[in-house]
């Protein structure tokens, strides 16, 4: 089970909004049910098998083409542990203890 962030950005599409590539490419995502991805402002942060998160990062890219996109420039980051399997919410939650101040000295994602 891999944690994936994403960003595909349209370049030379002549407009500085995006929003409307990105919701395209969330539809992509939606097609996926074994995959849980949560949008942020940067980007899109997918969890699953790593095959299946490149094969919906490939469908988005085709998506946003399909859309008039003649250049795209993605950044994706990997975090693919396989010792143990630790969710988006897990992860987050972690951190949020440690910063309230419990478990300070606790081992966890």
């Amino acid at each position: 089970m891999a944690m994936v962030a994403v960003s595909i950005s349209p370049i030379g599409t002549g407009e500085t909004s995006v929003s409307h590539f990105v919701a395209e490419a969330e539809r992509v995502l939606a097609r996926y049910p074994e995959l849980n991805y949560r949008l942020d402002p940067m980007f899109t942060t997918i969890e699953g098998d790593l095959s299946t998160v490149f094969a919906a990062i490939q469908e988005m890219h085709e998506a946003l083409v399909a859309m008039g996109a003649k250049r795209l420039s993605t950044v994706i980051k990997i975090d693919d542990r396989r010792d143990v399997h630790h969710s988006m919410d897990e992860k987050v939650a972690a951190v949020m203890t440690k910063l309230n101040g419990e478990g300070a000295h606790n081992d966890t994602p």
